[in-house]
């Protein structure tokens, strides 16, 4: 890029780049990228499009163009990430939120009654705890993490959302910090891959925290640990809730269904995909 190059030239000389590096959205990551940069939306981009880049702008824009040609997450670059109607802070310490775990916040607002409590099991950048705070009925929501790098993202995120102010934060290692407590609803986004799975992954997903991503051998350890320990957790009725992988569906129902769970069943993503299993405590 020269010193004096338009928003057009910039986009086209970046789309170029992203795609010779393997980006598959390498145009709409463009245009992210320098609406971030210049702090407008991304129609000004073309409103605006042979306007020069002043030195620093352009310095900002080569600088997150260089972190998503190495397959940085764009939401790593930007340091947001929407979920549902947040806007979430997010780094390294925690996975990037996904649609599918949308599929987990909707069954969970289905089944908690009015002025319900939930514990959000490996709660993360606080996606699940938050959206639940958010759009249920005066929920009483727990959110724990085992890594505290994780649960200070999560409380940062918790001051974005107004809701939140009596959301309870509990560093926990398993359900260690909730031992004597049940709740109407345990949501959770555990890890679900194998180190097999990980390995054939896209290279964003190596920017994200291992421990998060990865449950074992066969990806399905978390949740089949989760299944086991949940009931003593559950008030009567209560429904354990958790997202899988792909094709995990039937091994996790089974193990829903073995910790005495009923009613074990699925929901579906876009794409007609198994994502998240549950069922309901006797």
């Amino acid at each position: 890029m020269s010193d004096q190059i338009t928003i057009g030239e910039v986009l086209r000389r970046s789309t170029a780049y992203l795609t010779e590096r393997g980006s598959p959205s390498a145009r709409l990551d463009a245009d992210l990228l320098l609406a971030h940069a210049l702090g407008v939306d991304r129609l000004r981009l073309y409103t605006d499009s042979e306007r020069p880049l002043t030195p620093p702008e352009l310095a900002l824009a080569r600088e997150l163009l260089a972190r998503r040609g190495r397959r940085e997450p764009m939401a790593y670059v930007t340091g947001e990430r929407a979920f549902r109607r947040l806007l979430l802070g997010v780094g390294p310490e925690v996975l990037v939120p996904r649609p599918e775990t949308e599929i987990l916040v909707e069954w969970a607002l289905d089944v908690v009654p009015a002025g319900g409590t939930v514990l959000d099991w490996g709660t993360g950048s606080g996606a699940v705890a938050l959206a639940l705070a958010d759009e249920g009925e005066n929920l009483r929501v727990t959110a724990l993490d085992r890594s505290p790098e994780a649960l200070a993202r999560a409380r940062d995120n918790g001051g974005r959302v107004p809701a939140a102010d009596g959301l309870e934060w509990l560093l926990s290692d398993g359900f260690s910090a909730v031992a004597a407590r049940r709740f109407d609803v345990i949501a959770a986004n555990p890890p679900y891959l194998s180190d097999a799975d990980l390995a054939a992954a896209p290279p964003e997903l190596a920017w994200e925290p291992a421990g998060a991503l990865v449950s074992g051998p066969t990806g399905l350890e978390a949740v089949e640990a989760i299944a086991a320990a949940a009931p003593a957790h559950l008030e009567p009725g209560g429904w354990l809730l958790v997202e899988i992988g792909a094709g995990q569906a039937e091994a996790a129902a089974a193990a829903l269904t073995a910790a005495g769970l009923r009613d074990v069943g699925s929901r579906e993503d876009l794409a007609g995909v198994a994502r998240v299993v549950g069922g309901r405590a006797p």
